[in-house]
């Protein structure tokens, strides 16, 4: 079965263009130029990667991502946009958007940053390490063979955590990868990795530089 990339964009030029990238590097995928027709769809169909414009005539597309991340958190996600301020990447990797384009964009670069993200999904989806069990494409986190709920940043950092088993990490490099940025302010990361501890997860605190699981 072919990989499957949901567009939303509502510039037809652009659309176009994605679609004859996508099309050549043998990826299936279904547009839309509207946020409704786009959530409508996501009711019936799971895809591999979506590729969200920001700016849309009935919404945003921040809508979309959050949406998304709810319902299928295992799908990757790609903002487009033509905003270029940093607080506009910054709310959309904060939202849980995997990656960020701004426009105008190269369609290689495009073609090649979704190709990454497909090869990201076919990795080894389950992961565990000592009493936990973590399922990226069901998104099931198992503590001591219970099931337990985690939010979707709390499941992206114990997630990282568990891929970089017995490895010492910085604050500063768990923000970059988790939240996307350095915040400069280590609190949230404190209160998430608190939670993890709490549902029982062995998170070792490395004094003056960060966090070991």
């Amino acid at each position: 079965m072919k990989d499957t990339v949901f567009i939303l964009e509502d510039d037809t030029s652009i659309c176009g263009l994605i679609k004859v990238a996508l099309e050549m590097n043998g990826l299936e995928f279904k547009a839309f130029s509207t946020l409704k027709s786009f959530l409508d769809a996501l009711n019936n169909e799971q895809p591999d990667v979506a590729l969200l414009d920001i700016m849309l005539p009935d919404g945003s597309g921040l809508d979309a991502l959050k949406y998304i991340k709810e319902k299928y958190p295992s799908v990757s996600c790609i903002m487009l946009s033509a905003l270029s301020k940093e607080e506009d990447k910054v709310n959309g990797l904060n939202m849980g958007a995997d990656d960020y384009i701004a426009k105008p964009f190269s369609v290689l670069e495009l073609t090649a940053r979704v190709n990454a993200r497909l090869r990201g999904k076919q990795r080894q989806s389950v992961l565990s390490v000592g009493n936990v069990t973590l399922n990226s494409e069901t998104f099931v986190c198992e503590i001591d063979s219970k099931e337990v709920s985690l939010n979707h940043k709390e499941f992206e950092l114990l997630k990282y955590f568990m891929e970089n088993h017995g490895r010492v990490l910085s604050r500063e490099k768990l923000l970059c990868e988790v939240w996307g940025y350095d915040v400069g302010e280590t609190r949230t990361l404190d209160n998430h990795v608190a939670r993890l501890r709490k549902l029982g997860v062995k998170i070792e605190t490395i004094f003056g530089v960060g966090y070991k699981l």
